[in-house]
């Protein structure tokens, strides 16, 4: 029986939601503290159209502004070391980073990847869990509708199709990608999107995108 009708009906509304293994249920009974700040966060996010169109050196400000809520609440970047012991002998079993971990939740953040970073997240999830290290596994992504709000905006081209969005990440969880692990994963729809219009220098320092010194340019 699915679990997927724990996640409030107001947050289903604004994302595309699907889950592995009843991970909403293991969430709300066995990490009730992340799964509260995890609503929390979700819910009040925005898409603005100005984060849309300020290029981020690194990472974008979408994906800095969500990590940075979860950073604030005690959740942190997370790199695991990791060992399998066979007959005594010690074999490193590596890990990559989990972009935000709480408890015994782990959640990666993809904006704007290639789409092979899902198979790597879900990997990671995998091998955590059967190790032992994490409940459940949360992605938090883009929904494919949103192509059309990048094309209008002239980003459609820094959105491609082999970038990562729901279509390419559902037929991996349906393919058993997580293996054992649940995972829970929010794909951010139009509905989240909120035209502030274009992007102002304050806008970009703001955001890191340029320093104070710095001209914007139009």
């Amino acid at each position: 029986m699915s679990t997927i009708h724990l996640v409030p009906e107001g947050l289903r509304k604004l994302y595309h939601v699907k889950e592995w293994r009843n991970a909403a249920g293991v969430l709300s009974t066995a990490c009730p503290e992340e799964w509260a700040e995890m609503l929390d966060i979700l819910g009040s996010f925005r898409l603005f159209r100005s984060h849309v169109q300020a290029a981020g050196k690194n990472r974008s400000p979408i994906s800095k502004g969500i990590d940075s809520r979860f950073y604030a609440l005690g959740w942190e970047e997370k790199k695991f070391s990791t060992s399998i012991s066979i007959d005594g002998v010690i074999r490193e079993s590596p890990t990559h980073k989990v972009d935000c971990f709480k408890g015994r939740v782990a959640l990666e953040l993809e904006w704007n990847n290639k789409d092979p970073f899902f198979d790597r997240d879900l990997n990671n999830f995998r091998l955590l869990f059967d190790l032992g290290a994490i409940d459940v596994g949360v992605i938090v992504t883009r929904a494919s509708e949103l192509q059309g709000i990048f094309n209008s905006l002239g980003k459609g081209k820094s959105y491609g199709n082999s970038t990562t969005h729901h279509e390419k990440l559902w037929p991996r969880l349906d393919g058993g990608g997580g293996g054992g692990c649940p995972v829970l994963t929010f794909a951010i729809t139009p509905e989240l999107y909120v035209d502030d219009g274009p992007p102002t220098e304050q806008t970009l320092q703001e955001m890191g995108v340029i320093s104070p010194d710095e001209d914007a340019e139009a």
